[in-house]
């Protein structure tokens, strides 16, 4: 099928577009841009910068891809925003491109959604099979592992990661790393049990369940200390690869600033 394009929208002839890519009324793209096949822009899209959109996504009306980083320190260099296939991004979600601070490019995965309203800035990694609700904000430079779900109205700090498999309640305040597997909220989030819903939706087995909830209660409730939660848990037979997924990266986590593992201590 050709790629099907409004009268009103405005393509820039050096933007490559694939086949069967739907651009629906008052779309703007520029010239760096390229929509693998598949893609539909709804109306009222704007793609800018250097851009490169896989297949098979959806984008809704108001969107803004490619915009600059809000970041004072931006000097105008050719960062990029790459997104994968099959994805869904709803109304009026923004995805800044990056800057130069870490390798100059804004990503996310695949079949990800986004819905109405969530912000993705400059710098930000997200990975494939990720919800995020309406209105929820995340700060550059955030990281955000394969199948995490974010609630609506979640403000994420810069530099924060995401783990794998967690969930973060609704209007949260995430100023930590969220470990995998957790399920945290409050203000600031903080992990209150394991996240049994996607745990059992991914078919993780009944004893790695077990094992995750025992680890969560040594560490967050009864605070043994994480050497000595992994020997009971080795000594238990619970230490299998998740367990220490989750131990890993809450080690990692200790070790960095302000709860925040990429954001590291100054050597004194």
């Amino acid at each position: 099928m050709a790629t099907y394009t409004a009268e009103s929208a405005q393509i820039d002839p050096r933007a490559q577009i694939d086949h069967d890519v739907e651009i629906g009324p008052y779309c703007v793209v520029g010239p760096h841009v390229r929509i693998g096949a598949g893609t539909r822009l709804l109306n009222n899209v704007t793609v800018m910068g250097h851009v490169s959109i896989g297949e098979h996504n959806t984008i809704y009306p108001g969107v803004v891809i490619g915009g600059e980083p809000q970041d004072l320190s931006y000097g105008g260099a050719s960062t990029r925003v790459e997104i994968g296939d099959h994805n869904m991004i709803r109304e009026g979600v923004t995805i800044n491109r990056a800057t130069e601070k870490e390798d100059g490019v804004t990503t996310v995965g695949s079949h990800n959604y986004l819905m109405a309203f969530c912000h993705v800035a400059h710098d930000c990694k997200l990975g494939d099979h990720i919800v995020i609700a309406n209105g929820t904000l995340l700060g550059g430079h955030v990281h955000i592992h394969s199948h995490a779900s974010i609630s609506g109205a979640v403000g994420v700090h810069h530099f924060t990661t995401i783990g794998g498999y967690s969930f973060v309640g609704g209007l949260s305040r995430v100023l930590h790393d969220v470990p995998p597997f957790m399920l945290v909220e409050g203000h600031p989030a903080r992990p209150r049990c394991i996240n049994v819903v996607s745990l059992k939706r991914n078919n993780f087995s009944a004893d790695a369940v077990q094992s995750l909830a025992e680890a969560h209660r040594l560490i967050y409730r009864a605070k043994v200390g994480l050497d000595h939660a992994r020997e009971i848990l080795r000594t238990n037979e619970q230490l299998l690869p998740q367990v220490n997924e989750l131990l890993s990266f809450i080690q990692c986590q200790q070790e960095g600033k302000h709860g925040r593992s990429r954001e590291r201590r100054r050597a004194a």
